[in-house]
């Protein structure tokens, strides 16, 4: 599991330098935030479906972002409960989820103060992790590689808590096919596209400096 431990060390670094810059910006007030600096974690559970090269599987996914910019994810994935002869039948992902354009934008004050575009814009991420598979016909595990990918998400109510809608996608690839570069089925390579459903909770925990507090 070695692209396991490197997102974790990438995560904890990019999550590090994320709350430096945050507890600046919080006091500037630059923008419309919609909530998502009520507090410091956003927490999110999300169920869904993917649509990959493979074959169909539903999901479920679980997502804590510190100030909506930085944070990690978890993404189970299983065909069987699907009625899918999926290959691979299940996947477990686990990584790093990166959003470079809410501070940025918020801090420049290039809002255009309208939610449902302001806070899908700014959801727009990227994602780096490590993967554990179950090819048709084998055990849980007989595979890991490293999965890439991209999302956005749609909020439902205009505000950061309440029901999203999410768009994730992205390419995996086993060790193997790394190493290699031979590809032998989906378990191998496969593309993928999800859609869940999700709930978003802003929560205050302080996490980086407990000292930090919001301006009245």
């Amino acid at each position: 599991m070695r692209w396991a431990s490197e997102s974790l060390v990438l995560a904890v670094g990019v999550v590090a330098a994320v709350g430096v810059f945050g507890r600046n910006a919080r006091g500037e007030g630059a923008g419309a935030t919609y909530g998502r600096l009520a507090g410091d974690l956003t927490l999110v559970g999300a169920a869904g479906g993917v649509v990959a090269s493979g074959g169909p599987r539903i999901e479920g996914e679980l997502r804590v972002r510190y100030l909506e910019s930085a944070g990690l994810f978890a993404v189970y994935e299983d065909g069987s409960f699907a009625g899918s002869s999926a290959d691979p039948q299940r996947v477990l992902a686990a990584g790093l989820e990166l959003r470079p354009l809410f501070l940025a934008r918020w801090l420049k004050g290039h809002e255009t103060e309208q939610p449902l575009l302001d806070l899908t814009v700014d959801s727009i991420g990227l994602e780096l992790g490590a993967t554990v598979l179950q090819p048709a016909r084998a055990s849980f595990g007989t595979r890991s590689g490293l999965q890439v990918g991209v999302g956005v998400e749609l909020p439902l109510g205009g505000q950061a808590d309440g029901p999203w809608i999410g768009l994730h996608g992205g390419v995996r690839w086993s060790d193997e096919a790394l190493a290699s570069g031979r590809v032998n089925g989906a378990s191998d390579r496969e593309g993928y596209l999800a859609l869940s459903i999700a709930w978003h909770q802003v929560v205050a925990t302080h996490i980086v400096d407990f000292s930090d507090r919001l301006p009245p």
